[in-house]
Formats: C-alpha cells, structure tokens, sequence
C-alpha cells in the first residue's frame, strides 16, 4: 500500500479482463450447452453442467447463482428432448445439489468479504492516526512522503514518519521498530505519538530522544510478550531552521539520509553514532548532533532500511545512492513516485520489509529551480 501527501487516482485493477472473470460461468455454462448439442450423445458433455453454478459461488452474489444453476437445469431438460437417454434425471438431480451449495458458498463468501471490508476500514483508520498525511509545505520546506506496508492485509507496519512546525524549525522524524506488520505497530505509536507531544516543547533534539527513549522503554515494560520480550527502534530527528539555511541531525541507529545538492549526492553518515531507541543502557547512551548547509534547492531524502534491504532475484540490495545519481536532480513528488515504481520492479514485485520516505526541499519565495 502507498501512502503519500497527494491523493492518486486509481485505474480499475483489471479493467476488460475482470470482466471476462466475472462473465466466466456464463461463458462456462454457453460453452458446455453447445458441445453438449453438437456432439454425440456418448460423449456426454452435459454431466459438466454443475460446474458452472459452483465456479459462480466464487464470485456472484446468492441470487444469480440460483438462476444460473435454474438455467442449467432448463439447458438439461432440453437435451433430454434430444437425447432420451442421457441419464437426464441424475444429471438435473446434481445441478440441483450443486447449486444449493453453491448459494450457500456464497453467502458465506459475501459475509466474510464483508467483514473484511470492515476490519479494512478499520485499519485505515488507525493508520490514519497513526501514520497522518504530511503537509505538503512547512514553511520554505516541500515535503513529500511515502509509506508501504510489506503485509499487505495489515496495511500499517512498524515504520514511521511525522513532521512538526515547531518554534525551532521544521522537525522531521523516521523510524523503524524491530519487527514487521502488526507486532511493531504499538511500538510505532508509542514513539511517534510521545514525538508529537514534545516536538514542540523541548528546545533541544537530545531532549526529544531522550523522551522517546523513556517512552518506548515503558511500552517494552508494560507490554510482556514472551515472542518479543524486549522492543527498540532506530529513528532519524532533522530540524531544518527558519532561514538559517542550515539542518541539524540527530541519527539513532538508522539509515544515513541522502542529500542532493547541485546534482551531487551526498550519504550524510553521522558522526559519532548515536544508540537505537531503548538501547542506551547497552551501548551507552551519547547523542551527537550534526549541523549541515541546507540552502534554497537542497534536497533530503530519509528512508528506512526496507529500502536499502530490497533484493532482487539474486540477492542483491537496491543500491540506493548509485539510483539517485542515475535519476538526477527530481522534484519530491517524481522522486518518490519513481523510487515506489522502481522498488516494485527491482524485487519482483515482493516486498520483504515495511517501507517509508520522507523527501524534504527547500525552496525559499523567489528562489530559481534546482
């Protein structure tokens, strides 16, 4: 699933082959009705009568299934004219069976599609408060966001992002907690609700990690799962300043970001590394912030390691640097769109791990393209 700070219009997924689907115990039942008359009475094409009303319990509602199979049994009733004896009785007594079943397959299959349309909306809108729609601009800052999930039906995962116009500057925050799907979701909400709270308060980025540091740490406490006794995270916070031209970045265990600059690429690697969230007691709990030049043009990209970490058929990791120096200078929106389609066709159309971007720019009022 795609998330991004722009609605997308979707074609229909099949479009004149889903139709064909849809049509195909109609075409199934024209198909056997036809070898049935025009072929010789041994050969007995009508006994496959029965199947067209149990394939149209995969996909028609309780009502046409009922009077497809009715038709089938008009068909059968019309052959025995033809054919005396065809065994006529036996044949119409298994149309019946079948399409009772049938009705009843589909009634059942129309309940459960139901119920997950429900569970549907039901995700959508926890991800909805979990994962909220970035704003597009912040300030001299464009923004552009995409998230996918790498289970599907789950449609939310343990990756992360939120942004925040705070009175220090813009504040951007990604991450990823340990583990995929559903387990890492209480995780993700723990930290990037505890960021929303105090993006705006504390005047320091070690303050906020410090914070996210105590929250998810409580959330491990509280929450005693035996297959995940113990929950971390790596997370990203950069804060762009108001016309200072410059970004400070507090990087946790995750992924470097990449920033473009006049075409050139550059991996902004930190300093002196910084422990993932929850792991300070372990590997000491030091925070470095980096301070970087982010003029009029400038552009970031944060990212997870699901994108780093997509294979293609050979095992190879997506090389994300070498990508961007191939695509050149791009717009937030194409970089992402572009990034989305690519890892899709780089993996196969398999994605092993949850994926989240966030592209920033800026671009101050009258500035030139870059």
């Amino acid at each position: 699933m795609i998330r991004t700070g722009r609605p997308r219009r979707h074609r229909p997924p099949y479009g004149g082959r889903r139709e064909t689907v849809v049509l195909s115990p109609v075409l199934l039942t024209v198909l056997i009705s036809g070898l049935a008359f025009a072929t010789p009475r041994e050969i007995a094409f009508s006994r496959l009568l029965p199947a067209a009303p149990a394939l149209a319990a995969a996909m028609w509602p309780v009502v046409p299934t009922i009077l497809l199979g009715a038709f089938c049994l008009l068909v059968m009733v019309g052959l025995s004219l033809v054919y005396t004896d065809l065994g006529t009785p036996y044949t119409a007594a298994a149309i019946v069976a079948v399409t009772l079943a049938a009705a009843y397959t589909s009634h059942l299959r129309l309940q459960r599609e139901e119920a997950l349309f429900q569970i549907r909306l039901v995700a959508d809108a926890v991800q909805q408060v979990l994962l909220r729609p970035l704003p597009r601009r912040v300030q001299h800052v464009e923004i552009e966001s995409l998230y996918l999930a790498a289970q599907e039906q789950a449609r939310i995962g343990g990756d992360f992002y939120e942004v925040a116009d705070t009175p220090y500057g813009v504040r951007l925050l990604i991450g990823d907690v340990r583990g995929k799907g559903l387990s890492a979701v209480g995780a993700a909400s723990a930290v990037i609700n505890c960021f929303r709270e105090n993006a705006y308060d504390q005047p320091d980025l070690r303050g906020i990690i410090h914070r996210l540091e105590t929250s998810i740490g409580r959330y491990s406490v509280a929450l005693l799962d035996p297959d995940q006794p113990e929950h971390f995270a790596t997370a990203l916070i950069a804060e762009i300043e108001y016309g200072g031209g410059r970004v400070k970045i507090l990087n946790c265990g995750h992924p470097p970001p990449l920033l473009v600059r006049k075409g050139e690429i550059r991996v902004l690697e930190p300093t002196v590394p910084s422990p993932p969230l929850n792991l300070a007691s372990l590997l000491g709990g030091e925070y470095t912030i980096d301070t970087l030049a982010f003029s009029s043009g400038d552009q970031m990209l944060l990212y997870t390691d699901g994108v780093t970490e997509t294979r293609d058929r050979t095992g190879t990791f997506f090389p994300l640097p070498e990508w961007m120096r191939r695509l050149g200078p791009t717009a937030p929106r194409d970089l992402l769109d572009r990034l989305h389609r690519d890892l899709l066709h780089y993996s196969g159309g398999r994605l092993d791990d949850d994926i989240a971007a966030v592209a920033v720019r800026c671009r101050r009022p009258g500035a030139p393209e870059c």
